[in-house]
């Protein structure tokens, strides 16, 4: 859920183990239990399935009614599904969920080949979406898993219905407040509880109310993650780019969202030609935590 270009430099470590994330063994397990921990939180039923791709394996959780809408959730970077903790409830009433964790970012997947170019993470995406036979779905996606939603829907062949961009990072434009969000970038070189204390004090306007247990996955995941330099292609998309998408697009923000300003949604409004824009009061980046109630019922609005 720290989404940002300046992470491509932060850290040029390699794993020993043959692990495109994790430096050891011992630091992949540490994070695992606290993924398993965190996911805990769902408290819905849900299962675990790991698919065999091109790329890797593809982690994904299922949850919710077989019969119900299809559903996919893309995460904001380093926060894995489970970041979806607060949200799952609502989403789960009527829509079959599909929650992938990026192949090249902490989590349960495993990427095995070189870092994805953008065309190889549309292919990635694709071979989920294909496996499951998802048609004519929809997305919900946060940060860098908005700017994935976007690149995906920018395709001139895919099944997307409709998406909800949550504060979807480097999009519309380029990181609004960018010295604010530095705290995240010296959380990532020089990892510590009191910079990530701070940097969800950045990101949120009710850090209190992020859970403990997540809190952990959250900071082991900024502490052991190697970054990459392919955070560099993650640009804004053009106006072109904008125009081609014909799915029904929802973006929010938070009133006090670093990442985003106003003039990513007078940019929304102005190239997506079938667009609706909403801020959210009292929220921060982390607007499905600070207003999760709020962030539910509008995002369950626009896709029933």
């Amino acid at each position: 859920m720290i989404f940002f270009l300046l992470f491509g430099c932060a850290s040029t470590k390699k794993a020993k183990f043959e692990d495109y994330v994790f430096q050891t063994k011992r630091e992949k397990q540490n994070y695992l239990n606290s993924y398993n921990k965190a996911l805990k939180l769902w408290d819905v039923p849900y299962t675990e399935e790991n698919i065999k791709t091109s790329f890797g394996i593809a982690h994904v959780i299922l949850a919710g009614p077989k019969n119900g809408k299809d559903l996919v959730l893309l995460h904001g970077m380093d926060a894995s599904s489970t970041m979806w903790y607060p949200n799952i409830k609502a989403l789960t009433k009527n829509n079959r969920i599909h929650a992938i964790d990026f192949i090249m970012e902490p989590g349960k997947s495993t990427l095995m080949a070189k870092p994805l170019s953008k065309e190889e993470i549309v292919l990635f995406y694709n071979e989920v979406f294909n496996h499951y036979k998802l048609k004519n779905f929809n997305i919900v996606a946060a940060s860098r898993g908005g700017w994935i939603a976007t690149l995906l829907a920018a395709q001139k062949t895919n099944s997307i219905n409709k998406i909800v961009l949550l504060s979807p990072a480097q999009t519309f434009k380029f990181i609004d407040k960018l010295g604010k969000t530095s705290s995240a970038l010296f959380l990532k070189i020089f990892p510590s509880q009191k910079k990530f204390l701070n940097t969800l004090k950045t990101f949120s306007t009710h850090p209190e109310k992020i859970s403990p247990v997540y809190k952990r996955q959250f900071y082991l995941a900024n502490k052991y993650a190697s970054s990459n330099s392919s955070m560099l292609k993650m640009t804004p998309f053009s106006n072109e780019e904008l125009k081609s998408i014909q799915s029904p697009v929802l973006v929010i923000i938070g009133d006090q969202d670093v990442i985003n300003s106003e003039q990513s949604l007078v940019k929304a409004k102005e190239f997506l030609p079938n667009s609706k824009t909403k801020i959210i009061k009292d929220a921060g980046h982390f607007l499905t935590i600070d207003q999760s109630k709020i962030v539910d019922a509008v995002i369950v609005d626009f896709l029933e």
